[in-house]
This record gives C-alpha cells, sequence and structure tokens, in this order.
C-alpha cells in the first residue's frame, strides 16, 4: 500500500468560520470590488462594504421569515451574482445551505427537500417556484422565494425590524465543526446523497488553495469568471477561494456565449470541466477547416508543434528547431486563440473528469496551462491538484496541504485530510461504507507514483469483467473517444459479455459540417445515416485511436451509433456531465444486444 502526505500550509481554529471573511472585507476594505454584476443592461461594481451590506439584510430577512441556526434553507438556481450572496446570507443567519441544480427533476427537488428537512427555499425563477406545487413536496417549507421576482429585495425588507446584532450573534456563534452545507452527489448511480460538510472542511479547501501555487490568481485585483454550476463543490470551492484571497468575480450560465464574456471580463484565471477545454479546441479546429486546406494545414501544424514543445518542457526543452516553429505558430493561431480566452488568462483549472494528455499539453504549449486536479463531493472539491511549478501532465498532481492520499491492495484511492466530509447525511450504512479511520474510499481507481502525483486509472464500480474474465476500465477509453471531434459521448460495455462494444453518439455542431463536406443531405439525422458506412468509417478512426491505449484484449470490437445524444436534460448524464450507466445501459439495452448478435 503506497501512501503520500503533504505537509500542512494553513491552520483552521475552532471558532472560525466560512462567512467571517465578509465582514473582515468590509471592515479592512471598503471599496475593494468584489465583485461585477449585471444590472439594467451593464455591469456594475460590488465592493467590499456593499457585499457585507447585503449579506447582513438578506440575513436579517431570512430570520425574520424564522429561519434558525442549524436549520437548512434550499438554494436552486444557476450560476449568478444572487447565488453568491445567498449563500453568505444564509450562513450569516446560522443556517447550512442545500444547493440544488437548476435542472433538477421534480423527484429529485422532492428527495433533496425531504432528505434535508429545508424550511425555505430559494429559487431562480417562477419555473422552479412550480416544482414546489402539487403533491409531493414536504410542506415543512416556511417560504419559497424567487430570485427573478426580487427575492433579495423582499428578504431585506423583510428584516428591516431585525437588529444588526443578531445577524452578529449568529455569525460568531458559528464555529469550524458546524454544518455549512449539505451537497448532495450527483446521483450516477442510485439516490443522491447529501454530504455533510462544515465550516472546517471549506476553510480547509480554501486555505490548501491559496497556500499552493496556483493561488497566487487569487490576489486582489485579480479577475475570474465563474460559469460552471455553483451548485457543483468545485465551482463552489473556488469562488470561495477568490473571495477569500480578494479577488474580484463575475458570473455567467450561459456556455453557449461565455467566451464573449472571456473577451469582455478578461479573466486571469479559467475553472473549466474536460468538455469546457475540448470545445474551445475543437471550435478552433472547425474555424480553420472551414477557412480552407491552407487554415487547416496552419492549425494542424500549430497544434502538433503546441503538443511537442509542451512535452519537451519534461524532457529537458525544446531544441532551437522546435523553439523556431513555436514562434511562428505563436503569431499565427496562439496568439489569437489567448484573446479569445480575454487575453490576460494565467491558466485554467480543470476538473470533474479526465482531461486527456494531449489537451493538457495542447494548451500548455500555446501558453495557457490547464492545472487538472481530483476530488469528490466528499472531500469538499480539490485534493490533490498539479500546480505552477509542479506539473506532471496525465496525472492530476499531488495533495493539497495538510491531505493524504493511499492506494488500497486492490487498487482504490483513498484520502485523507480536513476537506473530508464528516458523513452522509441520516445515512449511516454508507457513511460506514465508504469511512474507514478517517479514510475516504472514494471508489475510483489509482496509481501513486514516489513524488506523490496520483493518475486515476479507473472506476471501481464501473470495472466491466468481459465473460473471458477480463477487468477493463472504460473511463480511459471513453475519454479517448470523446476526444475524437465527430463524438459527443461514448459508453464502453462488455460486462459479463465474450468482447468489449461501445455505445457512441454522433456531436451535433460537427454532425452537420460533416454532411456538408460529405455530400449528404442537410435535412438528415443521426437516426437516418447511422448505419452510413462513411459515418461509421470516420467513427472508426476514433475506436482505433481509442484501441492504441489498451490491449487487444481490452479493446473495442464493435459500436453501434445511437440515434440521438445523451443529455442531461433526458436524464442519462449528470449536470457536471458524467454518463448514468445505469440509465444508459437500460434505455438503449436493445441497441447493446445488437452489438452481440451480430456474425
Amino acid at each position: 500500500m503506497r501512501e503520500y502526505t503533504s505537509a500542512p500550509t494553513f491552520t483552521v481554529s475552532d471558532h472560525e468560520n466560512a462567512v467571517l471573511r465578509v465582514f473582515a472585507h468590509a471592515e479592512s476594505y471598503p471599496d475593494r470590488v468584489m465583485y461585477t454584476r449585471p444590472e439594467s443592461g451593464g455591469w456594475v461594481d460590488v465592493t467590499a462594504k456593499d457585499f457585507g451590506a447585503l449579506v447582513t439584510g438578506v440575513a436579517k430577512g431570512l430570520i425574520a421569515n424564522g429561519v434558525r441556526p442549524g436549520d437548512r434553507v434550499a438554494l436552486l438556481s444557476s450560476t449568478r451574482f444572487e447565488w453568491s450572496l445567498l449563500d453568505y446570507a444564509i450562513w450569516a443567519a446560522g443556517a447550512a445551505s442545500v444547493p440544488i441544480y437548476d435542472s433538477s427533476s421534480h423527484d429529485q427537488i422532492r428527495w433533496i427537500i425531504e432528505d434535508s428537512g429545508a424550511v425555505a427555499t430559494l429559487v431562480e425563477t417562477p419555473a422552479h417556484a412550480s416544482s414546489f406545487e402539487g403533491d409531493g413536496i414536504p410542506y415543512t417549507l416556511k417560504r419559497i422565494l424567487t430570485i427573478d421576482e426580487d427575492a433579495v429585495g423582499t428578504l431585506i425588507t423583510d428584516g428591516l425590524s431585525i437588529d444588526d446584532s443578531e445577524v452578529f450573534k449568529r455569525v460568531v456563534a458559528l464555529t469550524a465543526n458546524d454544518l455549512a452545507s449539505l451537497v448532495y452527489t450527483s446521483g450516477t448511480t442510485g439516490r443522491p446523497k447529501g454530504c455533510i460538510l462544515t465550516h472546517r472542511n471549506f476553510l480547509s479547501e480554501v486555505r490548501s488553495l491559496l497556500a499552493a501555487p496556483i493561488g497566487d490568481v487569487a490576489r486582489p485585483g485579480n479577475r475570474v469568471l465563474t460559469f460552471l454550476p455553483l451548485a457543483h463543490v468545485l465551482a463552489r470551492a473556488v469562488s470561495l477561494a477568490m473571495f477569500e484571497g480578494g479577488a474580484t468575480q463575475a458570473h455567467w450560465s450561459d456556455f453557449g456565449t461565455v467566451t464573449g464574456e472571456f473577451e469582455r471580463f478578461r479573466p486571469n484565471t479559467i475553472l473549466g470541466v474536460p468538455r469546457v477545454f475540448e470545445k474551445v479546441r475543437d471550435g478552433a479546429a472547425r474555424k480553420a477547416a472551414s477557412g480552407g486546406g491552407l487554415q487547416k494545414r496552419i492549425f494542424d501544424f500549430a497544434e502538433s508543434t503546441a503538443v511537442a514543445y509542451s512535452e519537451a518542457q519534461d524532457t529537458g526543452g525544446a531544441p532551437l528547431r522546435l523553439r523556431l516553429e513555436h514562434a511562428v505558430a505563436d503569431k499565427l493561431v496562439y496568439a489569437k486563440l489567448r484573446a479569445a480566452l480575454g487575453g490576460d488568462c494565467w491558466w485554467a483549472i480543470s476538473g470533474g473528469g479526465a482531461l486527456m494528455p494531449r489537451l493538457g499539453h495542447f494548451f500548455r504549449g500555446i501558453g495557457v496551462p490547464v492545472y487538472e486536479g481530483y476530488g469528490l463531493t466528499e472531500s469538499t472539491a480539490a485534493h490533490c491538484v498539479n500546480v505552477p511549478g509542479a506539473q506532471r501532465i496525465g496525472t492530476v498532481g499531488q495533495p493539497l496541504g495538510g491531505n493524504s492520499v493511499r492506494i488500497a491492495e486492490d487498487g482504490e484511492i483513498e484520502l485523507r485530510g480536513g476537506v473530508v466530509f464528516g458523513g452522509y447525511w441520516r445515512n449511516e450504512h454508507a457513511t460506514r461504507e465508504v469511512l474507514d479511520d478517517g479514510w475516504f474510499r472514494t471508489g475510483d481507481l489509482g496509481d501513486l507514483d514516489e513524488g506523490g502525483y496520483l493518475t486515476i486509472t479507473g472506476r471501481k464500480k464501473d470495472l466491466l469483467i468481459t465473460a473471458g474474465g477480463k477487468n477493463v476500465s472504460p473511463g480511459p477509453l471513453e475519454d479517448r473517444l470523446r476526444s475524437h471531434p465527430l463524438v459527443s459521448q461514448a459508453v464502453v460495455v462488455g460486462d459479463g459479455r465474450p468482447f468489449i462494444g461501445a455505445l457512441l453518439t454522433v456531436d451535433p455542431p460537427e454532425f452537420g459540417k460533416w454532411k456538408a463536406a460529405h455530400g449528404k443531405p442537410s435535412e438528415a439525422t443521426v437516426a437516418d445515416l447511422r448505419d452510413d458506412e462513411e459515418l461509421r468509417g470516420d467513427l472508426q478512426d476514433a475506436v482505433d485511436d481509442a484501441n492504441t491505449t489498451v490491449s487487444h484484449t481490452e479493446s473495442i470490437k464493435r459500436f453501434v451509433v445511437l440515434d440521438r445524444d445523451l443529455t442531461e436534460a433526458g436524464g442519462e448524464l449528470t449536470a457536471t456531465l458524467k454518463i448514468k450507466r445505469p440509465v444508459v445501459t437500460e434505455r438503449f439495452a436493445d441497441d447493446i444486444a445488437s452489438l452481440y448478435r451480430r456474425g
């Protein structure tokens, strides 16, 4: 059993909590700009003094509505300024927040409200509020307020009769060991479980990030654009770290238009999941291809040069010719890509899934390194992370300060440290299954080298065992398949079967371009062309490429093209775009069976 521990880099005292920094900033740096928020078609600054007053006013409104210390308050909204404001205000009222994804179904919302025992809910839209109508929603809720219908103003008005001292009393009474949030797992398998995260958990995460070299970007005056769902613990933890460090934040929830906001806000760092970075690279490749053969050749040259240049950094540095080629590619391609990210991006952070090493080398090669990390809701986001000066692409880095990681005899990754949660809410059985003397059994499989760098090799529960007894981890194969521009989603199958197969979906934007390039009718759907020889031939290239990473017995022998993409709305993906494998295998059981009926 290999184990690695990083030296502590911070302290958290028993009397601290995650909301104190709001008032410390307001008192010490009242004019510091903490946020920019949309207003009347433009953007306005929110200073530390302004934010402290808003948090106090909203907290008083929650108190006036009967929220008591220790109560749970649900927060259902997309990423926006009010999300952060309400999160801090819930804490300032002495309560704990219960984030809910704005895309959650009625049944998911009902379960989380019921299980958490939330006494109030703050939602974004009237449509969200309608989710609480009819049968099935517990009537423990004292109030449902809608952000788009001025929930903030309503709460401030409700709280006018409450003295500020009541908020102060509740804030100073909060301790590091008090419940800060119940964050429900994404539910890739089974019903979501509420992770008990304390103020100590969040402070440990925030301070370990700020103490690491990657935390340099959180200095006052620097900028970050938060666009991932704040209901996900990764985006929330990084947002809290940016606030504690004094950086300026803006929020944006529309992935389709976020690149325009990069150019407007000029962030110094970007937090994303692998799919975000894949789409940035794929978008640049598509744009080059649409410009004709010369533009495509220039991009292909620039991409291969970026990867080679990055790889050379790990083996003593680039030779003269590669440096010259890199300089040419920088003028032709890289400078434009950096400008599309705002022009001032120091680096990016990726989590929530595996980043393909080639993609990591590509971004480092263009001058925007992507630092990949690893963690779960149960570890309050990042437990390990690559950082400037200590990056090994293909790994998820070393444990953050004060954290430990070890690999069990069966290859399972186990974690320990101040970021590790205290258990699942009202679920002692599930808690006992994953916690052992402070060590959290992640369910992920990995390798740990002597330097403490962790590599994720698969998911224990996802492990496929073929009829011939071969163990196959589907995750790496799926990640490699999704790196092909034509592939949107991939699900590797074969448990108990004679060989490994795959379900593939076609990327909708790329499909349109593919049809035009191959003379197919523009109105043809994927269902119409799923057996088309040319389409299958191009997808076979993706399968062949993925197969180069595994042995012959682990390789994909056959694949089927699904007639539609997998979606979050359809229940096949989580809000962070993870595949809900049981749902997919059940819904597409006939397609899976067809793989094994042929020949």
